[in-house]
């Protein structure tokens, strides 16, 4: 397999992170320094910053329901908190699938399967995500409408047609449920931004036919072997 995968299925990084710790030169392939386009074999011998790394890999997968306050990364240079932090003693060295903002809540995938956290964040996949979306003051029909048909978030950059209901209204916020198949940068945020309206709450509920019932704010459990099955066959 390629030498990004393989650290992807170490839980190192993603496949796109794995490729800037190749080209970073700290992974090595039987002693010679690895390329981004370098093959792995069993009987290959694969370092990273000097450390053998085993060809026998568990799979660990985690549902969390991830509170405002900690960022979407293994490791964060500002010393924040990150999702990480969450997970019980003795779990393995995964990473977040995706990302959520700092002040965003909600389901977050935690994996050190490479292959199923390309799959579930790859754009032609389309895994319909609900978000609970909370922003100041009403929202016109003109606005709903805008934001189903799509609308520009920067020069040229247009989001996918959406479905977005009313949940609950009045005079000083609105309430609303917005379901997205795809997953651009901060996307719900410049959204409403595009229609003038501030998002003051932001909450992922579900990812397809997964949930965070049952999960308060910070706790975290493992997939069911069903949920697994589920999400390695979308």
């Amino acid at each position: 397999m390629r030498i990004n995968k393989f650290l992807a299925e170490q839980g190192i990084a993603s496949r796109r992170g794995a490729d800037a710790i190749v080209a970073e030169g700290r992974v090595f392939i039987n002693g010679k320094p690895a390329g981004a386009g370098d093959d792995v074999g069993e009987n290959d011998e694969v370092t990273l910053d000097g450390k053998i790394l085993s060809h026998k890999i568990k799979f660990e997968y985690y549902l969390l329901n991830k509170p405002k306050g900690c960022v979407c990364t293994v490791k964060d240079e500002k010393g924040r908190k990150t999702v990480l932090d969450f997970l019980p003693a003795g779990a393995g060295r995964v990473f977040p699938v995706g990302r959520l903002d700092y002040d965003t809540e909600g389901l977050l995938l935690l994996t050190n399967d490479g292959d199923l956290a390309f799959r579930l964040t790859a754009p032609q996949t389309e895994i319909p995500k609900l978000y609970l979306v909370r922003v100041e003051g009403s929202v016109t029909p003109v606005q709903l409408n805008r934001l189903r048909a799509g609308v520009e978030i920067a020069p040229g950059v247009m989001t996918g047609k959406c479905r977005v209901n009313v949940v609950e209204t009045n005079k000083e916020y609105t309430k609303l449920h917005v379901v997205l198949t795809e997953g651009k940068y901060r996307e719900i945020r410049r959204m409403f931004d595009a229609v003038g309206k501030k998002v003051v709450f932001l909450k992922r509920l579900r990812l397809g036919e997964l949930t965070i019932s049952g999960l308060d704010r910070g706790q975290v459990r493992k997939l069911t072997p069903e949920e697994v099955f589920y999400l390695k066959n979308l």
